[in-house]
This record gives C-alpha cells, structure tokens and sequence, in this order.
C-alpha cells in the first residue's frame, strides 16, 4: 500500500506568481479537474495505491465566497490568506477553492472520486475530529436529522455532556496577542470557547491554535478531581462526528485521515470506526497517534494504520543527519514488532520538513536510503508526499508560513518542482528527473517483489557489528525472502561509496530456507547481473553507491 498525499489547494497550479500573502486570484490555486485520467496515470505508476487529498473540506479562509451563500470569516481568526485545512467551517463542504464552478463543488468532488476509482486507485480524505473554526458554521446539504455543532450548547456550562463545545462562562475571546485585520471590525465571540490543542482560558497564546475550537467527547478536562468521562449516555458529539464520518463514505471515499486522533478519546474511535464498518467494511482509518504508550490502544479501537513518526521517522532522520547510527533501526521495528502491520512509514508529510531542505538533510539524494529501508524493511503501508519524489526544498517564504523547510499550508502558492512535475514537465532539471528515476525504481520494486509485499525480514545488523569491513554506524543491511526468492538489501548512509562484507548467519539460513551456493543475482535498481557464492557465516562483498543503497535479488 502507497499512499500519495496531495495537498489539493498547491497541486496543478499553472499560476507561477508566488507573490508573498499572495491572493487567490494573485497566486491562483489547484483544482479538483485538473486530475485527468493522464495526470491520474502518472501518479499511479509511481506504485500508488491510495490517494490522500489533503484540505478538501471547507476550512475557514480569508477569500470571500459570500456571494455564493457561504458565510465569510473574519481573517483575524484564519491563518494565512488561504487557511488551515485543519480549521474546518463546514464537514458537509468542499473547499471552494477548489472547484472550477463553486456552485458545483460537491459534483466536481463526486467526479473526482469516479477518476481516481477508474484509474485504479483509491481515495484518502482528512476527518479532522478534534476541533473545528472558530466561526464553523455549516450551510450545505445535510442529513435532516443531523444539528449543526453547537447549535444545541447551554453556554451557561463549561462542560456538559450534551454540549459540543467547552465554554468560558462569560468571558470574552481574549488572546493574549493582538488579533485585527484590516477593513474589519474586531472579533467578538462570548462567551470564549475552548481553544483546539486543550486551552481551556480565553486567552490563547500565539503559538496556540487560537484558530480552531475544541470539540467536546464527553471528556471534563478540568473536573474538581482532575479530568473525567462522561460516556454514558453517549456525548451528542459522538453521533454527529459519526454521521459525518457515514456522509463522505456515501460519497465514495475509501479512508480517513484521522487528524491528531490521539486528542479524542479512544472510546469513541471504537464506537465510531464500528458503524462506518458495518456499512462499509473496506474504509482504511488512519490515526496520527504520537504516544506509543497509545498504539495498541488505538489499533485495538478500529485504526487499521498509525503514523510512525516518533519511532522510525524520527530514528531515519537522525540518520540521515548522522546524529545517530543505523544500528537504531533495529531498535525502532522491535518495539513495534506485534503491530508492524499497523504502522504507517514516511519521510515527509505536510507537518513535516522536506528532505531536501537544509533543516533536514539539504541534499534530497541523502534521503534515498531512507526510502529504501522505509519501503521495504517491512510489509506495512508507506506514503509519499508530493514534491518528495522530485526533491522538493519546501524552501519559499509564502506568507503566513515562513522560510521553514516545510511546504505552507496557510498559503496559495505554487511549489516549483510539482509545477515542473505535473503542469509543465519540459521545465523538469535533470535533479528532478534523476530523482523521479529512482522514487519510480524503489517503490516499483516495494509494490511488486513478492519479497517485500508478502515476504519474511530478517535484520542482518547483529551479525555485522561495526568492523574494518563493515560500517555498522552508517549501513543498513537486512533480508527479505518469499518461497525462493531472496533480496539481500543494504542501504548506504554515508556520502562515500562503501565496499562492505556483509555476513549472513546460520540463523538467517534456517530462518529463511536458503540453500547455501552459487546465484545468479541482480541488483533491483540498476538491474546489473553478477555473481555471488552465499554461504552461512561468510562475507558477501558488496559496493554500496554513496547515499543509496544496492538490493540484490537472487
């Protein structure tokens, strides 16, 4: 499974302005048509099973579409001109943004999803449970019997049960920041309610997501003895984030991307994932769950995948910076060893810095090992951020978001190398061609060797400590076998060319049935031949290319 994340609003944009805090029609924006079956088939032979299409929900933004019945927010509470998808105004929505006919959004998404469908793939959407807009209010079409959020609340209580909101009982939105925007009259909203990441004050802060409100689960976070549950009956939030959830699968949507799933209580992802199952028992759920204290836990309530990103990301990170050795890999696939099936690998997604960016590793090739082992050390899903395969530097200063390694979510902007991928591809460099190369030759050869997709691991570390003839610091050497086809991987982290004597034990043999002798092998990428002599407890000599990796198939 390879999911390809799309942050919907930057991709297929043809305007190449890029002015700073640039408007929407200044900078231009992506569009839900621009997804033809050819652009569609390229995606795909990447090796991509799912499409994740990120900021499809309408958010708040400061682009006024009133003129279309969609109330407008006051852009002291938006961040960026664009937005934050994660600031949601509306879960019945599409983000018009998107769309070539506004009034049509919702059927241009329908269609869209026919596409992806067509084209052999699935489609991944953002469900972003922990909290909405501060100005959320939803006009579109909705089941009749489903209330807005909030349109029920006795403000009068912090907490309630009932409520979907918490509420600062007769205190003005107050941050402790100044928040105007130019032409408006101040936002009022009384009483206060509670801020997105667990602020229950008037007063958020700048860094915090002063933007968003928190949804109340039945959870009292500030109970006289501490937090407390309140999940009998079941909380009124419950039924209306379910219903949301049962809408978009009824449009045709394969998966959810659950945002910051870790902050809403499991007890509800289990009731929730249970009734969109029932009805649709092939939805993918996907959990950004940061506490590994927290996995099991969340698996166990309906997530078929969670984010690895405390353990192997991280761990691949240092890495490639050389700020730890390779040897901790070993490390980070043991403590999830009975749940590997559920853990989603990556090198980049939006929250994330780009490879290619000095904050990461400033050279896009240094993350090419990476690649290799998050593809293929396993059989769990991996996901690919676009951009990533062309090397992306997520190094422009947009507007809200800063020169920070990352690509802005806050802005209408239009990153080069997707524009150079996608909208005009003569514009591609000969970096970025070499780098789709190789994202195409790696996860051709994780989507179809048996070995990787359904085979056994087996990690060769312990049996190689750092020697003379083996770099035990900047080597990854590990084995993946299916019936009788071997592929002996060993990734290069350094940025020399390494000759490394790599030795297969005893262990490894019996492990996966392999009959000592000679093969014919061929390395995967570059599809040379040679021979090797495998034999239990005896070095096989291999040149590893600086930052890459060789897997030879034998």
């Amino acid at each position: 499974m390879v999911i390809y994340q799309i942050f919907t609003r930057l991709f297929g944009n043809s305007n190449t302005t890029n002015k700073r805090h640039g408007s929407l029609v200044e900078n231009g924006c992506g569009k839900m048509g621009f997804y033809t079956p050819q652009v569609l088939k390229r995606i795909k032979e990447l090796g991509v099973s799912h499409v994740w299409f990120t900021g499809v929900i309408r958010h708040a933004t400061a682009t006024d579409y009133s003129s279309y019945g969609i109330p407008r927010q006051h852009p002291a509470v938006v961040k960026g001109v664009a937005g934050s998808p994660y600031a949601i105004c509306d879960y019945y929505d599409i983000d018009p943004d998107l769309a070539e006919n506004v009034e049509n959004r919702m059927s241009e998404f329908e269609n869209l999803v026919q596409r992806v469908h067509k084209a052999g793939m699935k489609v991944i959407i953002d469900f972003v449970p922990n909290h909405v807009a501060r100005q959320y209010e939803s006009v579109a079409a909705k089941p009749d019997y489903v209330k807005d959020l909030g349109a029920g609340d006795n403000q009068d209580w912090h907490f309630s049960p009932s409520n979907n909101f918490y509420y600062c009982w007769g205190q003005p939105f107050s941050p402790d920041f100044c928040l105007e925007a130019e032409g408006f009259d101040a936002y009022t909203e009384c009483p206060a309610k509670a801020t997105g990441n667990d602020c229950f004050s008037n007063a958020p802060g700048r860094n915090d997501w002063y933007e968003t409100v928190k949804l109340n689960y039945g959870i009292d976070y500030c109970d006289a003895g501490g937090r407390s549950e309140h999940f009998d009956p079941v909380p009124d939030t419950w039924n209306k984030m379910t219903e949301i959830l049962l809408f978009w699968a009824s449009k045709g949507v394969d998966g959810f991307r659950c945002d910051m799933a870790e902050m809403v209580p499991s007890a509800f992802w289990r009731w929730a994932t249970d009734k969109v199952k029932f009805k649709r028992s092939d939805i993918v759920f996907i959990g950004e769950v940061y506490n590994p204290a927290l996995y099991r836990e969340y698996i166990g309530a309906g997530f078929d995948y969670l984010y690895d990103k405390v353990g192997l990301y991280d761990c691949l990170k240092s890495v490639v910076q050389g700020n730890c050795s390779a040897q901790a890999i070993t490390f980070q696939w043991q403590a999830v060893n009975d749940i590997q099936q559920h853990m989603l690998n990556f090198l980049e997604n939006h929250d994330e810095q780009r490879i290619a960016s000095p904050f990461f590793a400033g050279d896009a090739q240094k993350g090419i090992p990476a690649l290799v082992v998050s593809t293929m050390l396993n059989t769990n899903p991996f996901m690919l951020y676009a951009g990533e395969e062309y090397g992306e530097k997520g190094m422009d200063e947009e507007g809200f978001s800063g020169r920070d390694g990352r690509t802005t979510i806050f802005d209408y902007w239009n990153p080069q190398s997707l524009y150079h991928g996608y909208v005009n591809r003569r514009k591609l460099t000969a970096e970025e061609k070499d780098m789709e190369r190789q994202h195409i030759s790696i996860l051709s050869v994780a989507t179809q060797e048996k070995a990787v997709t359904e085979g056994k691991t087996f990690d060769l570390m312990y049996a190689n400590p750092q020697s003379d003839n083996f770099n035990a610091h900047r080597l990854y050497a590990f084995m993946r076998c299916w019936e009788s086809e071997r592929l002996l991987i060993v990734a290069n982290f350094l940025d020399t060319e390494e000759i490394a004597d790599v030795v297969i034990p005893q262990h490894a043999f019996d492990y996966l049935c392999i009959p000592s002798g000679e093969y014919e092998a061929t390395e995967l990428i570059t599809k040379e031949k040679c021979h090797l002599k495998i034999s239990a407890d005896m070095a096989v000599r291999l040149t590893v290319p600086a930052n890459n990796a060789v897997i030879m198939k034998f």
